[in-house]
């Protein structure tokens, strides 16, 4: 990496955020999860043992030897952006940037001592430029967050598992690790998608980006509060069924679903929260050796009862009847499986109602395209 520097960043005048710690943007649902993935029986030992096994010097020469790097001679525009997002972030240094030829839009961070950022071609020729300063603050709040050590790993361990699928068990035991990881990555989309919007300082160009990762070059033929909806009426569900299909779906995945990330995001956007970080009031990286694990603890616990109260998916709402210790559980799993009002023989109120349908399809795991990191 080289050393920053403040000249030739671009003219517009954005809000600069000197000293901002990680915990500023995190999710909590991205630090929950992070605790909960090194608290997973036997991770650590895997986490020690690949630090000194991956062969990142290796990774570096691949893309140094088959790839461009981003400099003021090479995709100079790039360049600019990637300063400047170093520049409003403080990341002291700037990481190496390469562009990879890959049709598929697609940006990643990672690297266990260093981080490196790379982005390939369809993403370059997908995205206008306020869209692509959003990406590239994306990748470089992943670098100050730390995400690039872990994604790392994932990457190797998915590829271990497919090449050590056919040992007995021994599957089994990585992909625990795998399916973890996959879980904490796509909650620090979440916090990433956010530094990517403290940077780009355009929340109109962030879900442009977006709609674009999901549907294309095509904005002529979308909309943004009509892609929003479709976030709140995949969050509602339908009943139990949609539910579990949603969570089969999802468990693949490394990023989450594009819908799902620009409500997150909007809805970020529009707190108290986000406008303090704007007026400059926000944690700082010199307090982080300060700050308290209970009080992490306590947000992620609070955010998730927030969010299992306020879900307006059918499961998030039968859980929450559940903790508030809503009677006659029986007849509601019935209810929401079924999508009726319960009605039995001779039964006291409620219809009997029901969606009609047959059996539920199955989920579909169509063979997943990498998207944006």
């Amino acid at each position: 990496m080289t050393d920053i520097s403040h000249e030739n960043v671009p003219s517009r005048a954005r809000r600069r955020f000197p000293g901002i710690s990680s915990r500023a943007y995190e999710h909590p649902a991205d630090r929950s999860a992070l605790v909960a993935l090194r608290r997973l029986t036997g991770f650590d030992t895997v986490f020690k043992a690949l630090s000194g096994l991956l062969p990142e010097r290796s990774l570096r020469l691949l893309f140094l030897s088959d790839s461009v790097r981003v400099s003021e001679a090479q995709f100079a525009h790039l360049h600019d952006m990637l300063r400047d997002a170093c520049y409003i972030l403080d990341l002291e240094k700037v990481p190496p940037m390469y562009v990879k030829q890959d049709p598929q839009p697609n940006a990643m961070c990672i690297g266990m001592h260093e981080p490196i950022i790379v982005v390939t071609t369809g993403l370059v020729e997908l995205l206008d430029e306020e869209e692509m300063r959003a990406v590239v603050g994306h990748e470089v709040g992943h670098a100050l967050s730390g995400h690039s050590v872990y994604r790392t790993i994932l990457l190797f361990l998915t590829n271990l598992a497919v090449k050590v699928a056919w040992i007995p068990l021994g599957n089994v035991a990585i992909m625990a690790i795998v399916t973890a990881l996959r879980e904490w990555f796509r909650k620090s989309e979440l916090s990433a998608d956010r530094a990517g919007l403290l940077v780009g300082q355009d929340i109109q160009a962030s879900m442009r980006g977006l709609m674009k990762i999901a549907g294309g070059n095509h904005l002529h033929e979308m909309n943004v509060d009509a892609f929003l909806a479709q976030a709140d009426e995949y969050e509602k569900g339908g009943d139990l069924r949609d539910s579990v299909l949603k969570i089969l779906n999802v468990l693949p995945r490394s990023h989450p679903f594009t819908t799902v990330r620009a409500a997150e995001l909007k809805k970020w956007s529009e707190t108290r929260d986000f406008q303090r970080i704007m007026d400059g009031h926000y944690p700082r990286r010199d307090d982080d050796k300060d700050a308290s694990v209970s009080d992490s603890f306590r947000e992620s616990a609070s955010h998730y009862a927030d969010t299992v109260r306020t879900s307006k998916d059918p499961l998030m709402k039968l859980v929450g009847d559940i903790a508030g210790g809503a009677g006659d559980l029986g007849g509601k799993l019935r209810d929401k499986f079924t999508g009726g009002g319960g009605g039995a023989k001779g039964g006291a109120g409620g219809s009997a109602t029901t969606d009609g349908g047959g059996t539920p399809e199955g989920p579909q795991n169509p063979e997943e395209g990498p998207r944006k990191a």
